[in-house]
């Protein structure tokens, strides 16, 4: 592109910014566009950075549709204009800024990580979908990923998850089928991830599986339904009558003194029926959703439910501790605060309110640590 070409670029943008027509600044960003796409293997860094200049001057003075168009073209060049980029990647419409947050290699980690913080779920579903995400970014998805999110990332062949982030995927596919189909079939699963997943869905997704699995990976499911056995699960505790409790701790938490400190003390002194008035007030979660959670052996529910409750981890800790079932150890602790950490409380809350089932926190599977869970010791 030589130096008379640009100036008539110039001169006709100039133009098209103090007409008042939108048909016009739109025709300019169309040839903009189409120029920039026939051309632009063959373009220097400085010739793309003019580019930049014009395309970036025209952004706010065009429509949503413009700028969807414009976004799609950016996002199949490889030498893309990067304020353009990154200003269309902010973009508040998911429409615009998708195609870009998915595929555009002009967008730094840090780029990302600030949108994926600071827009909405769409956008952050697009983010799960670019190509080899590295753990520190599907660890923030994770974290703050609803349902959708979740999935696109789960899906996604080259993303790279840590053992942190495997602990929480862990957790939500023992409550959503489409999680647990689509993280077991991924290949680069750890085993025993895969063993705690296979233990916890149920015939049903398991059978889906085996029929989707590749040769290779169905081998490894056989195996790993052949491993859980026919183990026995304990009997559920007589139901429990939590009105009183339920009163009393509703008057500790009109007078403020429903805090860690009282729920603590609850669990140390494995008072059940408190623990569950506690949690239930504190979350937002009905009793009936709350009391199953003491008896789920993982505790990955009860997790959520502490987080949801604003608690801090000493106190979740006392909670896990002090049930029914076995304590954890050292290392499934461990586990478990890697998970609990990566909670958002907004996301805790909207998890145990709406996507927990009254009675779905029975005993999820045989061993349902959060050790194996991440593919950790047991």
């Amino acid at each position: 592109m030589g130096a008379t070409a640009s100036a008539d670029l110039i001169t006709e943008l100039d133009a098209a910014l103090k007409d008042d027509s939108a048909g016009r600044r739109l025709r300019t960003l169309q040839r903009l566009s189409e120029l920039l796409l026939s051309c632009a293997e063959r373009l220097n860094p400085a010739q793309i950075g003019l580019f930049d200049d014009l395309l970036v001057r025209l952004l706010d003075c065009v429509g949503v549709h413009a700028l969807a168009q414009l976004s799609a073209v950016m996002a199949e060049l490889a030498a893309a204009p990067k304020q353009t980029v990154r200003h269309l990647a902010r973009h508040q419409n998911p429409v615009v800024a998708g195609p870009l947050l998915s595929k555009s290699n002009v967008l730094l980690d840090a780029d990302l990580i600030e949108i994926a913080k600071n827009r909405s779920q769409l956008h952050l579903a697009a983010v799960a979908d670019r190509p080899n995400l590295n753990e520190a970014l599907t660890d923030l998805i994770i974290k703050m990923a609803g349902k959708e999110a979740a999935c696109v990332l789960v899906r996604n062949p080259t993303a790279r998850f840590s053992s942190r982030g495997l602990t929480v995927l862990l957790a939500a596919a023992a409550r959503d089928e489409t999680i647990a189909e689509s993280l077991g079939l991924r290949p680069d699963l750890p085993v025993a991830t895969l063993q705690a997943l296979l233990s916890r869905t149920t015939g049903a997704v398991r059978v889906r599986l085996l029929e989707a699995a590749p040769a290779e990976l169905r081998t490894t499911i056989e195996a790993g339904i052949d491993g859980i056995g026919e183990q026995a699960k304990p009997q559920p505790p007589e139901p429990e009558d939590h009105s009183d409790a339920h009163a009393a701790v509703a008057a500790l938490s009109r007078t403020g003194k429903l805090n860690d400190s009282t729920v603590n003390r609850f669990a140390i002194r494995r008072e059940y029926a408190n623990v569950v008035a506690a949690l239930s007030l504190l979350s937002g979660a009905t009793v009936e959703t709350i009391a199953p959670l003491l008896d789920q052996i993982g505790g990955e529910g009860l997790i959520v439910a502490c987080r949801a409750s604003r608690l801090n981890w000493q106190t979740t800790q006392a909670v896990l501790n002090n049930r029914r079932v076995p304590p954890h150890s050292t290392e499934q602790l461990e586990y478990a605060k890697q998970m609990f950490e990566m909670l958002f409380v907004s996301t805790a809350q909207y998890t145990i309110r709406f996507e927990f089932p009254a009675g779905s926190g029975a005993v999820s599977g045989p061993t349902g640590s959060a050790a194996v869970a991440a593919g950790g010791p047991a």
